[in-house]
């Protein structure tokens, strides 16, 4: 799988080998735990099993920050200094987790399918695509595992892929596949995207049908890298979009700066929006800004016929949620036979 070369290398943990800690001064807490500082710059550390390594990056964790320490895992002591350093912390946490990194890295992922569709003539417009794994382990803990062993890049590039190829497999011309992504992956987008258009070319698919939306909640601390990798996937045909609109940072003034294609509204506002004065009044500021920027509106968290009924009669142009489909790999038809 090609790698950017800013994204973190996961350590290599054999059953035996050498931990090397970076370090100049002398360290008790080493020391007593059984390092060595006979390599100027390093405390060392063999290993004999994954086990012991992992006793000794817990005592560690338990007696010192690991955060201002960098570290390598190496097989001789010979080829230490000529390994990448990664943060001690990552080394620890992909040690921890090491077998939800090797389901990241190498694992059996699949894309299951909710479907989105025109609330107005109640056809299929496209499908989200929702990555799931073959291990039984939950969405929400791969990626928080992810983040915390610096493997989000990885993860989030072989999501894109799997959605790509569910798109080639399992979802006709002509509709539309909503691709999830996290911003913070992304470092360069000519370089960083150039392994997603590469599959597209190889699928035959049209990027016309591709829309990648943005769904990292955190700070966006730098709109103009966001603004870059927008207009990466619009300048090679692709369309995108805005996820949780009124949630965290993203914001009716973040749309106005970004004018994605779509925006999806955050399920907060969709939740009980029929019998709610201040819901409907935030989904009818969102849809005339929208209105206005030739943004389309996408409520998603649709879970009941009331909150069907009145999104239908408002106007809203697209839907989703438990009430028309749930993510599976071959969804259910809309509305049921």
């Amino acid at each position: 799988m090609e790698q950017c070369h800013m994204c973190f290398q996961p350590a290599r943990t054999g059953e035996e080998g050498i931990l090397a800690i970076k370090g100049e001064e002398t360290k008790g807490v080493f020391s007593s735990s059984g390092f060595s500082a006979h390599i100027p710059g390093y405390f060392t550390k063999k290993y004999g099993t994954r086990s012991e390594l992992k006793k000794t990056l817990s005592q560690l964790d338990s007696e010192i920050n690991l955060a201002p320490y960098d570290a390598a895992l190496g097989g001789r002591e010979a080829d230490l200094k000529a390994l990448p350093l990664l943060p001690l912390q990552t080394i620890y946490s992909q040690v921890i987790h090491k077998d939800t990194v090797d389901v990241i890295l190498h694992g059996d992922l699949v894309s299951y399918l909710q479907p989105i569709i025109s609330l107005q003539n109640e056809e299929i417009f496209g499908y989200e695509s929702l990555l799931r794994t073959g291990g039984g382990i939950s969405p929400g803990e791969l990626f928080t595992i992810a983040q915390q062993t610096h493997t989000h890049s990885f993860l989030d590039k072989r999501a894109r892929e799997q959605a790509i190829i569910a798109k080639k497999e399992r979802i006709e011309d002509g509709k539309k596949v909503f691709i999830n992504f996290l911003p913070s992956t992304i470092y360069n987008p000519d370089y960083c995207l150039r392994h997603t258009f590469h599959l597209v070319e190889k699928y035959g698919i049209s990027p016309d049908d591709l829309v990648f939306e943005v769904v990292e909640t955190e700070k966006i601390a730098d709109i103009d890298h966001l603004k870059r990798i927008l207009d990466t996937y619009r300048k090679n045909g692709m369309k995108v979009a805005l996820d949780d609109l009124g949630a965290g940072f993203s914001t009716p003034e973040v749309l106005k700066d970004l004018r994605p294609d779509f925006v999806k509204i955050d399920r907060h506002y969709i939740d009980g929006c029929d019998a709610s004065n201040e819901k409907q009044n935030f989904i009818k500021k969102v849809a005339a800004l929208s209105d206005s920027l030739g943004i389309t509106v996408l409520a998603e968290g649709i879970e009941t016929k009331m909150e069907y009924d009145f999104l239908r009669a408002f106007g809203i142009s697209l839907g989703q949620g438990y009430y028309i489909g749930k993510p599976a790999l071959k969804p259910a038809p809309f509305p049921a036979a």
